[in-house]
């Protein structure tokens, strides 16, 4: 049986398959079964920003396997720490812990439940037009009937509000608003900019109300839009949710940044 009759059999068809048989990869060229070469602009939907193959990668990965392939969080572990201090250094002053995760979606999931946490509220504010992941804290903070039907009913207590609109967003909040989560450009929606005063008035509203604003940078992190992060254009959050891929010297690693 061949790889496509395989994967038909098999594997539940919750993508639209190209009729290509992807087989290897190398930089940024990739390669089907009958050795036809594609460039690849999709970058593995923006994870793999370095390309494939790449050998540096390759032997730190193969290197850190031969000293230890996991350590769970219940242990002290040097590579772990390393890595949160890095992520803390480069992130906005008010972050200082670091939660690591599976993906950009586990990661808006973690500062969902880490707003309710520790305001003991449950309401959150987020925006029409808005992606969040497709885990179910994540995918009820999505925006779209087409994300959203197959699964309802969602979780209770989001609220989505017209984005770079702040009267609205602002009628929005009750006592038991817990925090607001936005991206500064909105990826899925349209590649729509936030206006920077929009931002501004969310940050202002959230301080004087005990709201927690969420950044959800797992498209926008990262250099992708001139600075390491796109909030550094607008407003400083308390919890900011990154993923994909990092720049060509530093490794993957998804993960939400907290305010302590």
């Amino acid at each position: 049986m061949n790889v496509k009759d395989l994967e038909e059999r098999y594997v539940l068809p919750v993508y639209p398959r190209r009729n290509i048989v992807l087989v290897r990869g190398k930089a940024a060229k990739l390669y089907d079964e009958e050795g036809r070469e594609y460039l690849d602009c999709a970058s593995n939907v923006g994870v793999s920003n370095i390309g494939h193959g790449d050998e540096s990668v390759a032997k730190a990965i193969y290197e850190q396997y031969l000293s230890l392939g996991n350590c769970y969080a219940m242990f002290y572990n040097p590579v772990r720490a390393r890595l949160a201090e890095k992520l803390v250094s480069l992130a906005p002053n008010r972050l200082k812990k670091v939660f690591f995760c599976n993906s950009g979606a586990e990661a808006v999931e973690g500062a969902i439940k880490f707003a309710r946490a520790s305001t003991g509220k449950t309401g959150i504010i987020a925006a029409m037009r808005g992606f969040h992941g497709k885990t179910f804290g994540a995918l009820a903070a999505t925006w779209g009937p087409e994300y959203q039907k197959p699964f309802e009913p969602m979780l209770a207590g989001i609220t989505h509000v017209p984005y770079n609109n702040f009267a609205k967003l602002k009628e929005s909040v009750t006592k038991d608003t817990a925090a607001v989560i936005l991206e500064p450009v909105q990826g899925e929606g349209g590649v729509r900019v936030g206006d920077k005063g929009f931002f501004q008035e969310v940050r202002a509203l959230c301080d004087s109300q005990g709201i927690l604003f969420i950044m959800d940078e797992v498209q926008t992190g990262f250099g992708r839009t001139g600075t390491l992060f796109a909030c550094e254009q607008f407003v400083e959050p308390d919890l900011l949710c990154v993923a994909k891929s990092w720049p060509a010297e530093s490794p993957w690693a998804p993960c939400c940044v907290l305010r302590r």
